[in-house]
């Protein structure tokens, strides 16, 4: 009789395989990702890195290239990422995302975190030559985020204002020295951010680079 009552106190301890629960479907490895693009561009912008992206193993649920109208204003463009992301939280579960931006990118993103309770929602912020403090190429384009991006906008004199990097994401900015688009060089730098010089490489070609990526993408994992 001990015998029978020790060999089932031992079957009680066991947990069978066919009582385990599944992993759930499509459950997340890393923070999912939204791509901003800039100024006269599109969601083509992040073909290259996305591709890298899932060659290092982020699964399609993580990596969310998204399209917006580039002329209207970046607090518009804003508010839009906060319904974007939103929408990224409730379908996948994740708590935070990450936000990869390229050139005026940076600004409604940005925006986004400071004003409009993104803060909470992002962990790593990265930009890729953001006009962060303008750019005097902005004074020959007139779309009204373009006249956002001139150095001394009320725009930017605003989003700049007390904290360049508010809340608790971790940011990062990358620039180039041969960046002929953002002038001056200085202007993507931000207080409170790992600001990153490059090679001597493109505007264009800071979301090409190889060695761009992969710094990005290990700040992001």
């Amino acid at each position: 009789m001990k015998k029978v009552t020790g060999l089932l106190a031992l079957l009680s301890l066991l947990v069978l395989p066919s009582t385990m629960p599944p992993p759930a479907a499509g459950a997340l490895v890393h923070d999912p990702i939204l791509f901003v693009h800039g100024w006269n561009s599109n969601s083509t912008t992040w073909t290259t890195m996305i591709g890298r992206f899932q060659a290092d193993g982020w699964a399609s649920n993580e990596l969310y290239n998204w399209q917006y109208n580039y002329k209207q204003s970046n607090a518009t463009t804003a508010a839009e990422i906060a319904t974007k992301v939103d929408e990224i939280l409730a379908a996948t579960g994740a708590t935070k995302v990450d936000i990869v931006t390229h050139s005026m990118g940076g600004l409604s993103s940005r925006y986004y975190s400071k004003n409009l309770g993104g803060s909470a929602k992002i962990d790593e912020w990265v930009s890729l030559g953001g006009p962060n403090h303008g750019t005097d190429t902005a004074n020959f384009c007139f779309d009204t985020s373009c006249k956002e991006m001139r150095i001394g906008s009320t725009f930017l004199t605003n989003l700049n204002a007390t904290d360049e990097t508010p809340g608790t994401p971790n940011y990062r900015t990358w620039w180039s020295p041969c960046d002929t688009i953002i002038n001056p060089d200085s202007s993507v730098s931000l207080t409170g951010a790992v600001n990153t010089q490059t090679a001597c490489i493109s505007h264009g070609d800071l979301h090409e680079d190889a060695t761009v990526y992969g710094q990005v993408r290990d700040f992001v994992a």
